[in-house]
C-alpha cells in the first residue's frame, strides 16, 4: 500500500543483558513511522538509545531476550522468530549501515575491490558488478581513487568509500550511525554532502544518528530520544522551538538558531525559519535591506 511506512515501530522496549543476567533498559515504549524517501535525523545524548534503535533496524542486534513491541521494515517483522534466511538477506541488502569508524568497514587493499565486496557476495554477475562499482564511486565523488589503497585516504575519503560499498548493494534505506563523529571539518562536510545527495537525488531513505545539531538542521525531520524515550518529533524548525526540552535531553540549539533567537530577543527584525548558516545569512541581509 502506498501509505504503508517503510519502517514501523510500535511500543518498542529493549534491554541489554547486564551483570547477573539482569536487563538494562535502553529503549522504552517507542512508537514511530519512517516513510520511504525521508531524511530523518535521530538526536540524543550518549546513552539515549539512538544507536541501539539503529542497530535493531539492520539486524546488527539479533538478541531479543528482553525485547517487546514490533519493528517492521518493508513489511517484515524484524524480531520475528520465524524470520527466514532470505528475509534476513533482503533486510540487510535493503537497509545499509555506515558506522562511526570507516576503518572497521574497509576490507580490501584497493578501493574498487572494497566497493565490490558486498554486491559480489550477493552473487551479482561480473558485468553488472563492474557497473555498480563505477556508479557507486561516481556518486560519492571517488572515481579518481578507484585504484588507490584505502589506508592512504583521508578520514572523509575513507567514509565515502564505505558509503560507496553500501550504495553498490542498491539499498532503499541507509543508516548513518555517528558516521561523521571521527572526521575533521572537511571530512564532515564531504560526508554530509554525500548523504544529502543520496537522499535528494537518489531517493534513498536516510536515517542519520548524531549528536551534532547543525547536521539535524538539514534534515526533513528530527527525532529526539532521551533515556530511551521519544521526546520530540517534527521538522527541524518545530523541534528547535523546544529549547528547554532539548537542554533537558543534554542538547543545545544549532549555533545559527541560537544566534537568530538572540537577535530577535534584542529587537533585530529577522524572521522565518533559521537553522542553517545559509538561512541565517539570508535573514540578516534581508533585515538590513529593510532598515
Amino acid at each position: 500500500m502506498e501509505n504503508t511506512p517503510f519502517i514501523h515501530i510500535e511500543n518498542l522496549s529493549y534491554s541489554y543483558v547486564g551483570e547477573n543476567e539482569q536487563p538494562i533498559p535502553v529503549l522504552k515504549n517507542l512508537s514511530l513511522d519512517i516513510r520511504e524517501g525521508e531524511y530523518v535525523v535521530i538526536l540524543g545524548h550518549n546513552g539515549s538509545g539512538k544507536s541501539t534503535f539503529a542497530k535493531l533496524l539492520n539486524l546488527v542486534i539479533d538478541d531479543y531476550t528482553f525485547a517487546e513491541g514490533t519493528v517492521t521494515v518493508d513489511g517484515v517483522e524484524v524480531m520475528s522468530p520465524d524470520l527466514t534466511d532470505e528475509e534476513v538477506l533482503n533486510l540487510r541488502k535493503n537497509v545499509g549501515m555506515v558506522f562511526q569508524n570507516p576503518d572497521n568497514q574497509l576490507v580490501a587493499t584497493v578501493v574498487e575491490e572494497d566497493v565490490a565486496f558486498g554486491p559480489e557476495n550477493l552473487g551479482i554477475p561480473q558485468p553488472e558488478l563492474r557497473a555498480r562499482v563505477d556508479e557507486a564511486l561516481a556518486t560519492v565523488g571517488m572515481s579518481a581513487y578507484a585504484h588507490h589503497e584505502p589506508h592512504r585516504l583521508s578520514g572523509g575519503q575513507k567514509q565515502r568509500v564505505a558509503i560507496a560499498g553500501i550504495i553498490a548493494m542498491k539499498p532503499r534505506c541507509m543508516i548513518f550511525d555517528e558516521s561523521t563523529a571521527m572526521l575533521d571539518p572537511v571530512g564532515r562536510r564531504e560526508v554530509l554532502e554525500t548523504i544529502e545527495k543520496l537522499n535528494r537525488e537518489e531517493g534513498i531513505t536516510v536515517i542519520s544518528i548524531t549528536h551534532y545539531m547543525d547536521e539535524a538542521a538539514r534534515a526533513d525531520r528530527v527525532i529526539v530520544l532521551s533515556d530511551g524515550r521519544l521526546m520530540l518529533d517534527g521538522t527541524p524548525g518545530e523541534v528547535f522551538t523546544h529549547s528547554d526540552t532539548l537542554r533537558k535531553a543534554g542538547l543545545d540549539l544549532p549555533q545559527c538558531t541560537a544566534v537568530a533567537q538572540h537577535l530577535i530577543t534584542h529587537g533585530f527584525p529577522i524572521g522565518g525559519e533559521i537553522n542553517t548558516p545559509e538561512q541565517c545569512a539570508e535573514a540578516i541581509l534581508n533585515a538590513r535591506k529593510k532598515t
